[in-house]
Parts: C-alpha cells; structure tokens; sequence
C-alpha cells in the first residue's frame, strides 16, 4: 500500500484535560497541545467538570496545533475523539448541557443504584435473575459503587428531578464532544456499555434491549442513538471547521472510549496480546475472542471498537495518581513547613531517588487505594496506606514503595485476567505516563515476571488509537498494519534475582487488604450508610 501524507486531528480528552495532537494515519505523532480541565470533588462523593470547559480547552488547543501549519488543512482527512469514559452529561434538546458534567470517580450513585438492585436470592449482591440478564445481554452488570452512568442518571433522577425532565438526552463525554463538533446526538457500541441497557452478543450490532431498559428505569428517549467506533458520524458544523481552521466537511469519527483507544494504539490489537496503562488510573487489557465475564472481580470482555471484536475492561482507580499525591501533598506540601511558588517537575528525580533504593523498599509497602477501588475488588471504602516504617526508613523508601505499589495493585489485576484468558501474556505493552519511566518499567516487569515492552510516545498511546480507528475507517491502513507502526522504545526482562522478595511482599500486600477492608468500612461509610469517598 503506498503511503500518503494525510493526517488526524485525534482528540484525547482525559480527566486533568485535553491532548489534542495531529497524527499521521501510520501513527506519527507531529505536534500536540494540552490544556488543563480542573475537577471539582464534593463531601458527597461527587466529582463533576464543567462541560463548557471541555469544549473551550479542546476548540484552544486545537487552534495552536493546527495554528502551526506544520500539516497543510486539506490533508487533515478526520477528526476522532477519545476521552475519559464513564462520565455523563444531561443536555437539552439544543445540545445545551443542564448541569456539570458527572466524570468516572463520582459515586453518589451508590444509593441509587440500591434500588434496581432489590430482590431475593443474590450473588454477590445483586438479585440472582437480573444479574442472569445482564450478564446474558452485556456481559457484566452495574457497580456497587454507583461510578457507572446507569447510576448518574437515576442519582440524577431521584435528585434533580428538574434536570431529569428537561434533559433530551444523556451523553457520555466523548459523545457530547461529538455533538459539539457535528450537532449529532450518538453513542458508539463500546461507550453506551456502562449504562448497562444494551445487548452486547453480537459485537457488530449492539442494541438497546427493551428488558434491561425497564430494569434500569431509565426512558429510552433520553438515551441516543448507537453506531460503530469507526462509523462517520458526520461533517465538522461548518462554524466549528471555520474557527479551527479545518477544511469544509471534514469527517468526525465515531471515536471510542480512552480504555479502548489504548487498546488499539498500544499496538496489542492481535487475541491475547495485552497491555498495561499507567496514568492517573491504570487497567490491563487484550482482545480476546470471547464475551465473558469475571463477577467476583468486577471486569470482563465487551465490545471493541474494532469491529465484531471483544476486549478486556478492567480498571483500578490509582496509579500516576499517586505519583501526584505523594508530590503535592508530601514531599512538596504548601504549608508552614514549605512556602514556595513554584513546585518543580520532580518525576525525574523521582526516578532517581527510586533507582537507589533496593528492590522491596525495605520492606515498606504501599497500598494505592487513595479512591477506593474497582478491580480486582469493587470496595470504594478501602483507604491507602504506607506501612510497616520503621526508624530506619527514609523517604527515599516511601518513594520505592508507591511505584512498587501501584505495581503489586496491577498484579492483584493481572493474576485473575490471565485466569479469565486461559493463558499468561507473553508480553505487556507499556503505555500510558507511567510508562516514561525506565525504573517503573522495571519495576512492573520484575513484579509481574512477565517482559515489558515500553511503547514510544506512551502518553499518545490513546490519540494514536484514536487516529488508527480514523485511518481503518477511512482505509489508509488495515487492522493488521497497526503492530508494525508501533515503535518499541526498550523491553525490560525480570529480573530473578528479586522474583523470591516481591512475591513474599506481594503476599503480604493482599492479606493486608484483607485485614484493613473491614476496617475502613467503619471508618469511611457515612452516617446514612453511604460510601464516602475523599474529597
């Protein structure tokens, strides 16, 4: 196939903000621009962003990079959208958003979801012949957690009945990016799965199911209608091309979630090929031939936005997260003890200090359940810790301990995910901010005894993603091209020497959250019974 110069405008909205990047349709990144969305967590559980805000951050961003003139406008032949996913946006019938937008770490839904959870004879607490239909139909079933759109909306309706009336339609966020940038109201097969209404068996051809719709209590009206991840939902709105600088007609993907994005630009695309993102969050993941689900663990496979294809959807709550949090609110917390205006880049240093201390921390552990968590356990009342510190530890240690912590999280993960394959992975594709880092790199291998392959440009992990489902659908490449456009920057071998240390850590880190969890229980259930997470 001869190449050509075309390229995407692939938009990856994340929770700290958009990345929106020009790509090549073979997966080079030529230039990119970031702008921060701030979150707003409230004592109730809530976690909300400001729609506008999105909207504003992407249309600035995506006028410096275009702005440039490093692509000529007419050889940008798409524009595909990829953001944070379990968020949602009630909107009127203009497309007017009503309130904030409810992003991924909102649980005030966790009552709500309470009531379509009712009825005799449960397993793992839900009623023994919904859950039979859900998991028939979807594959899986809502969270207890009340993290899931399907428990936004009736949180929504039992709370804001206002709101509720007048919404025309509930959107996730990259559907409502969507809707701003074509005036369409749509949901692709992969980020509809989460409101937990839809019938998922055959992957080619999701579509809502009458029984769970009146399970969930949730009016089909308001939800939009459905087409594939790599469908042309329509033209950019002519005012929208014209202030970006975009040509007339330039197609808009249907685009799909940022878990599934990274599915396809981690270059893992082939049945069992997983890999492993580190950002605020992480998950592991691979395509797998197959719709199953995993309850006691809380994940399972769903539709790809690849299509007629399963992947894996799991997801812990913190990973870089924690990175953030051991630096603003210990090594550089602003108060008596520290007045600075400028907090410096410090990861790099990090990484540094980290490569000094030996391989298990001095036996100090970290646990990164900073939110609560999702998979392998769904428990938003667990808390994290540091423990076993003696006089004798320093910093440098508590440093080692988060990145080898978020580490044995994964491995918690990736122990039940190699059960539901059948088989272990050969590799992992390393992706995501986590996977910046050489020591981390390391670190997962030698904890997971499994070969890390550090991808190039991991933060563009899911816009690459995003452009490569804008390039199939626009048959530039095929699905088979993607792993030989994928450049590996080094692979990281375990190293046996530490294999008898981290798995006694390891052990010790999953009996610690066995003795911890009832603990934070009553610490962390509110007065009226409901989880409260930090804010």
């Amino acid at each position: 196939m001869k190449r050509v110069d075309k390229y995407v405008l692939a938009i990856d909205l994340g929770t700290s903000g958009p990345k929106t990047a020009l790509i090549s349709v073979y997966g080079e990144l030529i230039d990119s621009e970031f702008k921060d969305t701030p979150i707003k967590l409230l004592s109730d559980g809530g976690a909300e962003q400001d729609p506008q805000g999105w909207w504003d951050a992407i249309m600035s961003t995506a006028k410096k990079v275009i702005s440039k003139n490093l692509v000529s406008p007419d050889d940008i032949v798409a524009v595909s959208v990829t953001s944070q996913w379990s968020g949602t946006v009630a909107v009127d019938q203009s497309g007017q958003h009503l309130m904030n937008g409810i992003i991924w770490m909102d649980c005030r839904g966790s009552e709500s979801i309470k009531d379509i959870l009712k009825g005799p004879i449960k397993i793992a607490g839900y009623p023994l012949f919904k859950l039979l239909a859900w998991q028939k139909l979807t594959g899986g079933a809502p969270s207890h957690s009340g993290k899931d759109p399907i428990c936004h909306i009736l949180w929504i309706k039992q709370n804001r009945p206002d709101i509720y009336r007048k919404t025309h339609k509930f959107l996730d966020p990259k559907d409502y990016i969507n809707l701003r940038l074509t005036g369409k109201f749509a949901a692709t097969y992969d980020s509809i799965l989460l409101h937990w209404v839809t019938d998922n068996r055959d992957p080619s051809h999701v579509v809502y199911s009458d029984k769970l719709l009146k399970m969930s209590g949730i009016e089909r009206s308001k939800l939009p209608d459905l087409i594939q991840a790599m469908d042309i939902l329509g033209p950019v709105k002519n005012d929208v091309a014209a202030e970006l600088g975009l040509k007339p007609g330039t197609p808009v993907i249907g685009g799909t979630p940022d878990v599934q994005s990274a599915g396809v630009g981690s270059g893992a695309v082939r049945d069992y090929e997983g890999h492993i993102y580190i950002g605020t969050s992480s998950w592991i993941s691979a395509h797998v031939p197959f719709k199953k689900t995993d309850i006691p663990h809380n994940f399972g496979s769903f539709p790809s936005p690849i299509p007629g294809r399963y992947i894996i959807l799991s997801e812990q709550e913190c990973a870089g997260k924690c990175l953030t949090w051991l630096r603003d609110n210990i090594l550089y917390h602003k108060d008596e003890l520290l007045m600075e205006e400028c907090v410096p880049n410090i990861y790099k240093v990090l990484d540094k200090i980290v490569e000094r201390v030996p391989a298990g921390a001095n036996r100090v552990i970290f646990t990164p359940w900073l939110y609560g968590e999702r998979s392998p356990v769904d428990d938003c009342n667990i808390r994290a810790s540091i423990f076993n510190l003696s006089l004798e530890n320093t910093r440098e240690d508590i440093a080692r301990a988060v990145y080898e912590g978020v580490a044995f999280n994964s491995k918690w993960l990736l122990i039940p995910v190699e059960k539901f394959m059948g088989r272990p992975f050969a590799y992992l594709n390393f992706i995501g901010g986590g996977a910046n880092s050489n020591i981390w790199s390391q670190i997962f291998a030698d904890i997971f005894d499994r070969k890390i392959r550090q991808v190039k440009d991991p933060i563009y992990s899911n816009a690459r993603g995003a452009a490569f489902l804008a390039s199939m659908a626009l048959k530039y490449i095929t699905l088979e091209d993607i792993p030989k456009y994928i450049q590996i920057k080094s692979e990281y071998i375990p190293n046996p020497d530490n294999r008898k240390l981290y798995d006694a850590l390891f052990d010790e880190y999953i009996h610690y959250y066995k003795s911890q969890k009832k603990a934070c229980a009553r610490m962390n259930i509110s007065a009226e019974g409901v989880c409260s997470l930090p804010q």
